[in-house]
């Protein structure tokens, strides 16, 4: 496998938090424990060919839960000089170069069970509304001095806004 356009030479990648697993795999389970419980009553009382339903939201769960860590595990920031690096997927592989001239505004925002979870994600706005830059599952403390590292270098490299 060449992943060549993904591999950045000197680049030391910052993990996120394995937090954020335990928060996707409570919201998969909530997600499809739901049309699980759903589809396996009718199982239970008229059986037969009605089992395939909760079988196949079963595999589903069973998939979502092998996946997330491997998702997680695959997401990671850098910061550099004039830019910030994002790197997510593992199938699907995805390397963002964010400038810090053309960011506009740093959100940190956390849900409910992120916040129980002690992260946060970092969330970019550019001049481009295509950019898809976002860090999810950083501890709240690494967000917060992300948000205002962010915010300084781009008001420092304020570029052509």
């Amino acid at each position: 496998m060449d992943s060549t356009a993904f591999d950045v030479p000197g680049v030391s990648w910052t993990p996120i938090s394995d937090k954020l697993i335990g928060v996707r795999r409570l919201t998969a389970g909530i997600w499809l424990g739901i049309p699980l419980v759903a589809t396996a009553v009718p199982a239970v009382i008229f059986g037969g060919a009605v089992w395939i339903a909760p079988a196949v939201v079963a595999l589903f769960l069973v998939w979502a839960f092998w996946l997330i860590p491997r998702q997680v595990r695959a997401l990671g920031y850098a910061e550099l000089d004039d830019d910030l690096l994002i790197r997510k997927g593992v199938m699907f592989r995805s390397l963002s170069v964010v400038p810090y001239g053309r960011m506009q505004f740093v959100d940190v925002q956390a849900g409910p069970l992120t916040r129980r979870a002690g992260i946060a994600q970092v969330q970019l706005h550019t001049a481009s509304a295509g950019s898809d830059a976002a860090i999810p599952g950083l501890p709240e403390s690494e967000a917060a001095r992300l948000r205002d590292r962010l915010s300084e270098a781009g008001e420092a490299r304020l570029a052509g806004l």
